[in-house]
């Protein structure tokens, strides 16, 4: 009995062992979090549901860079963070300032991007990004957002009110209609904005804000779990590869006419 049950087990030890072998060769797949909210040009559902737009490209280039299997992952933009956190997702990429108060409970990789903050108003409107300029006038803003924390530390003596918003197209449509007077955002998007025939007809650039490191960070990159090193340094050999092989610059000319990497 013992001597046929050896020999079982020795002819089911092959399988076992390939079985095993073939189940580890797929790993999980990487869980990328982006904003549910759309943010064109850099994430948007098109018609079919599909997301697109700049950084859903990065993603996918990255990922491939890096030899991940990535599923972009829609979440509410202020519960990508505690998402990351509890292990829902693995990163973030959805144009996420590196600032110091993020840094103290999430890890980032290197920047892939540096978009100025501006702030945006009506066109029959004369006024500069400054506290001074915006004294009296309701500003709106995304909530949860370094735009957020900007305005409230630097502009909130000046306005009469930060108004804000669970999207950035909820703020764009109040400033289109007339219901508030300016919106602080990041320059592409809101160069995005007014190339559409609302914005067109409605409002221009004002300026850029005061630079606030501290607040608005160094440029935007990857989030990261805290201690997720290997996977840190995957993805900053990625963006450093994308970056060097030309992959960068093809998809961004999809999109922009302007270097948004920034120095």
């Amino acid at each position: 009995m013992k001597k046929t049950t050896k020999r079982l087990m020795a002819a089911l030890l092959p399988g076992v062992i390939f079985l095993a072998s073939a189940l580890g060769a797929h790993a999980d797949p990487t869980k990328v979090g982006i904003g549910a909210e759309p943010y064109p040009p850099f994430t948007s559902p098109d018609a079919s549901g599909q997301w697109v737009g700049w950084e859903i490209d990065m993603i996918h280039a990255v990922c491939a860079e890096a030899k991940l299997d990535c599923v972009v992952t829609p979440i509410a933009w202020d519960g990508l963070i505690p998402a990351l956190q509890t292990k829902k997702i693995d990163m973030i990429m959805n144009s996420l300032s590196i600032t110091d108060e993020r840094k103290k409970v999430i890890d980032f990789s290197d920047k892939y991007t540096d978009k100025p903050s501006v702030i945006a108003g009506a066109k029959s409107e004369t006024f500069d990004a400054s506290p001074q300029g915006l004294s009296g006038k309701i500003l709106g803003l995304q909530t949860s957002t370094n735009y957020a924390a900007y305005a409230k530390k630097h502009f909130a003596g000046s306005v009469a009110e930060i108004k804000e918003y669970q999207t950035q197209d909820e703020a764009l449509q109040d400033l289109a209609a007339g219901r508030i007077d300016a919106v602080q955002a990041d320059i592409v998007s809101l160069s995005d904005f007014l190339k559409t025939a609302a914005g067109k007809e409605c409002c221009d650039i004002k300026g850029k804000i005061a630079n606030d490191p501290a607040i608005m960070g160094v440029g935007q990159g990857v989030g990261l779990r805290k201690g997720d090193t290997e996977l840190k340094d995957k993805i900053n050999a990625a963006i450093k590869a994308v970056r060097a092989n030309g992959t960068y610059a093809e998809i961004t000319k999809k999109y922009f006419d302007f270097d948004i990497y920034g120095q």
